[in-house]
């Protein structure tokens, strides 16, 4: 059995965007897999890691950290398994996807979330994750928060790529969905689980893609209440 780490909020919520890329690619794989939730604070807990972040895996005696080392890591460990990638060519692009939802998208996002985030974790997880936003951002959380609107816009913008591809085809990876695609879901989810407020208009086709990506795997993604069904 694969267990895998990752962020746990006090209110029970797995809100880790990255933790999400890997949760997916286990259900694509169809690994069977358990979760264990850590704190962010809590350094102690993966420290047999050699490292400070989640996610991380444990296969047995293998231990394996960050989502895409993750995704690298189950493909070549379980080849006869439904494919992440299709193929070098697929694992390239789906690299280049990564940087791009790392960079732009997940930067984008997050003064819109920031805050909302620390509303669900108990008091050091939340000092924790608001001093590390501070510091990044320069500037407090309420600040940020104040901001949302323009960074919304600002985020949906950045979502006009995918717009795009989706207008041709279903999923970034055509047909059927891959590894681009759940990166690429990941700050949605992110911004389900921990924000109060929708992040896409109503007409959206990116909405359109985003509710088959939580129909997919028996609506596995689906079933992580959303912070509006939480409060």
């Amino acid at each position: 059995m694969i267990i895998l780490y990752e962020l746990g909020a006090a209110s029970g919520a797995r809100y880790s965007s990255f933790s999400w890329r890997t949760r997916m690619a286990l259900k694509h794989k169809g690994l069977a897999f358990e979760t264990h939730p850590v704190r962010i604070s809590d350094k102690a807990a993966i420290s047999f890691s050699g490292q400070g972040k989640v996610p991380i895996i444990r296969d047995g005696e293998t231990v394996v950290s960050d989502s895409w080392k993750i995704a690298e890591y189950l493909e070549t460990t379980y080849p006869t398994a439904p494919s992440l990638f299709g193929g070098p060519a697929g694992l390239a692009l789906s690299r280049f996807v990564n940087a791009v939802a790392d960079r732009q998208l997940m930067a984008a996002l997050a003064p819109v979330c920031a805050l909302s985030i620390t509303q669900l974790l108990d008091s050091g997880d939340a000092a924790h994750i608001r001093a590390g936003f501070e510091k990044g951002f320069g500037k407090p959380l309420e600040e940020l928060h104040a901001g949302r609107e323009g960074s919304t816009k600002a985020f949906r913008r950045a979502l006009d790529p995918l717009r795009a591809s989706l207008r041709a085809q279903p999923f970034v990876c055509g047909a059927t969905p891959g590894y681009a695609d759940y990166i690429m879901m990941s700050p949605l989810q992110w911004a389900r689980i921990v924000y109060p407020e929708p992040v896409l208009e109503a007409d959206d086709a990116v909405g359109a893609w985003f509710e088959r990506m939580l129909d997919l795997h028996q609506g596995f993604a689906r079933a992580e209440p959303a912070r509006a069904a939480r409060d």
